[in-house]
């Protein structure tokens, strides 16, 4: 549901972020940034008030236990702030998942999956799809460090096609689930190189060599191919069904993201690209989440 569909509510601005003015990441002119910078801390207060005030709303009731994110619109947010540099969004939204961590794990939800690097992705420029790797590196390897500082015993889970990333990416991915294995806390599932196709191609191709394997005739697999088998199959077992999948940027469309296991989530479209996601938008959203009556098909 966009965000027009709560009419009422003000419109405080996000708190103040950090933007690099001169080189580095991208250029913004210094009167921008400042005005900027000056707005969003004389609205902070307004900001954390109507926060408190939309979390005392949805801790009244149940909240999702799972969430989803489409984490859409870097480039687009950082073309419209003039960083021009191709990394300036995607570490932007690095910093911000990092953040929503905290705000999850505030509310009470238990399991976060994010999708931060579609198969797609890396058909891009090999100067962007370097830039997006080392982010997604590097945000694994502050994922771990928050969850060291913090204590918040995260366990780490990463789906995709491994195979196709980058090395160092993989080996950061690999490290990072090998650290977090077992934790209690908050789980967390990162997409890199990801395709909801691909994961379904994948998960049948592996339930028939589980088929043949386990001696059933060729005859009768189509018959011996059930959902539960396929399931087995997919990047995600183990892992519980999205209640919510929330996508950035004010697209309407999942774009392939997790198919089979968002077949009774509830969707919310939020029109903020992802690096200006703001907690608000996050209580927003499970507040319409907690609106809806779940019927699951029946």
């Amino acid at each position: 549901m966009p965000e027009t569909s709560v009419p009422h509510d003000p419109q405080p601005a996000a708190p103040p972020v950090t933007l690099p003015i001169g080189g580095g990441v991208g250029l913004v002119t210094r009167a921008r940034a400042v005005g900027r910078l000056a707005r969003d801390a004389a609205l902070a207060p307004v900001y954390r008030a109507y926060a408190a005030h939309l979390r005392s709303q949805i801790l009244a009731h149940p909240v999702p236990q799972h969430v989803a994110l489409i984490m859409d619109g870097n480039r687009r947010w950082a073309r419209e702030l003039g960083l021009h540099e191709v990394r300036a969004g995607h570490s932007h939204g690095a910093q911000k998942a990092v953040e929503l961590l905290d705000w999850c794990a505030s509310v009470g939800i238990r399991e976060v999956t994010l999708w931060a690097l579609s198969l797609e992705n890396l058909e891009r420029s090999a100067e962007e799809v370097e830039a997006i790797t080392e982010i997604a590196r590097h945000t694994l390897e502050a994922l771990a460090e928050r969850d060291r500082v913090k204590r918040m015993e995260m366990s780490l889970q990463v789906i995709g096609r491994r195979d196709l990333l980058p090395d160092r990416l993989r080996e950061a991915a690999e490290r990072g689930e090998a650290e977090t294995r077992g934790r209690p806390g908050l789980r967390v599932t990162l997409a890199l190189g990801y395709s909801g196709r691909d994961e379904l191609v994948e998960a049948a191709r592996s339930a028939v060599r589980a088929l043949v394997a386990d001696g059933v005739a060729p005859g009768d697999l189509a018959d011996a191919l059930t959902a539960d088998r396929l399931a087995d199959q997919l990047y995600t077992r183990g892992s519980s069904d999205p209640d919510l999948i929330i996508r950035t940027s004010g697209e309407v469309r999942l774009s392939g993201f997790l198919p089979w296991q968002s077949a009774y989530s509830e969707f919310y479209f939020c029109e903020a690209y992802w690096p200006a996601f703001r907690e608000i938008d996050l209580l927003r959203a499970i507040r319409t989440y907690q609106q809806r009556a779940r019927r699951f098909g029946r």
